[in-house]
């Protein structure tokens, strides 16, 4: 394997020279970023001639050193990179857990799951962490039980052409998302780890603007993957013979009744174009929940609001609010948009929103109800 280890630094004097070493005892490939340091790092460095550094002023962020250290590692074609913080929490010897990892799994990224007693870990990192976890599975639909470790081995030549754009903490969750909706896979290996005291510990984790950039980048991900990631997965998914599939388990064969079918489909639909982007699938498999509708059916029927459906939507919406509302705006396209056509826009697209929900409903459980009678009445008769 062509890999090589990658160390961010910044600030970190007291441990780095340990951590260097320690990596050193497992491999000579070695590349540091000093990201910034205004300590003694440069001449902790120095000490270091057969060890490829990289250092730059003022301090841009731990993305920012690593994506560096990712340009470094693939200009000296190595094709796998690992991480590792400099605090010296990390143990250089479990390197070679993930390189085990990496033989069984190869094509994938590997990630150190820290193990510590509950009476070790702070409490403020195991619920950020456990936070982290949760949007995690929920965006991706991938169990990862440390989504925030920092001893990584990453595939560099799988994910070198996509593009990242953070650059501070939230960059290791960004990679993380990214890649596994690229369909790299994720695997969990246990490692050890070292929390020294508070006092002797440093860390330039802040508590809350990083928890708050951190919360940011997963509200836009919820977003991307509600609107883009999972219809589109679901369309590649939807194959001719998992349609026919699909329409028999659950339409054609169900034990559900046309009734409940029917009204499963006209609430998919409904909710697919009402006007509560990012929160449609939620909200829908929630009221399928409530009132007891076929679940399957709901999802699928509100992906009628697919990316290359939404242009469609939002101008059908925008021209029913014209027509319902007395002094509404007819729809005129230009290129001069400001807030303030916005604001006198939305309550008629709002409006109108609403009314092409229902009547779109409407149309296709008239639609639906009568392909049932039709079909599932053929399919008794057959069968008698």
């Amino acid at each position: 394997m062509n890999w090589c280890v990658v160390i961010p630094t910044y600030n970190n004097e007291k441990t780095l020279e340990k951590v260097i070493r320690d990596v050193l005892a497992v491999t000579g490939n070695l590349i540091v970023v000093n990201d910034g340091s205004t300590d003694s790092t440069s001449g902790i460095l120095e000490k270091f001639r057969a060890i490829q550094v990289f250092s730059y002023a003022p301090n841009r962020g731990k993305g920012y050193a690593l994506k560096k250290g990712f340009e470094l590692a693939t200009n000296r074609d190595f094709q796998y990179a690992v991480t590792m913080d400099s605090d010296a929490q990390h143990h250089a010897s479990d390197i070679r857990l993930l390189l085990d990892a990496m033989k069984e799994y190869p094509d994938s990224l590997i990630i150190g799951q820290r193990t510590l007693p509950a009476d070790k870990l702070r409490r403020g990192s195991g619920f950020a962490n456990r936070l982290s976890n949760f949007w995690f599975r929920l965006i991706t639909g991938i169990t990862v039980p440390d989504t925030q470790s920092g001893l990584r081995l990453y595939p560099l030549h799988l994910f070198r052409d996509i593009r990242f754009y953070t650059t501070r903490y939230e960059f290791e969750l960004e990679v993380l998302v990214r890649i596994a909706w690229k369909g790299i896979p994720i695997i969990s290996v246990p490692i050890s780890v070292f929390y020294p005291e508070p006092s002797e510990r440093v860390s330039h984790y802040r508590p809350v603007m990083d928890f708050l950039r951190i919360s940011l980048l997963y509200t836009v991900f919820v977003i991307i993957a509600l609107l883009v990631v999972k219809p589109f997965s679901f369309l590649k998914y939807m194959k001719k013979e998992r349609i026919r599939e699909f329409i028999n388990r659950n339409i054609l064969h169900s034990k559900d009744s046309n009734s409940r079918i029917t009204f499963s489909v006209m609430l998919g639909v409904f909710m697919g174009i009402v006007p509560i982007w990012g929160y449609q699938l939620i909200t829908a498999i929630a009221l399928a929940y409530l009132f007891r509708l076929n679940k399957v059916i709901v999802i699928v029927a509100a992906n009628i609001s697919i990316p290359p459906m939404i242009p469609f939507i939002l101008y059908l919406s925008y021209l029913a609010g014209g027509w319902i509302l007395p002094d509404g705006n007819s729809v005129v396209f230009t290129t001069d948009v400001s807030l303030a056509t916005v604001r006198d826009n939305l309550f008629q697209y709002i409006v109108g929103s609403i009314t092409l929900a229902v009547i779109t409903a409407l149309c296709f459980g008239l639609i639906t109800i009568l392909l049932l009678r039709t079909f599932r009445s053929r399919i008794n008769i057959q069968t008698r």
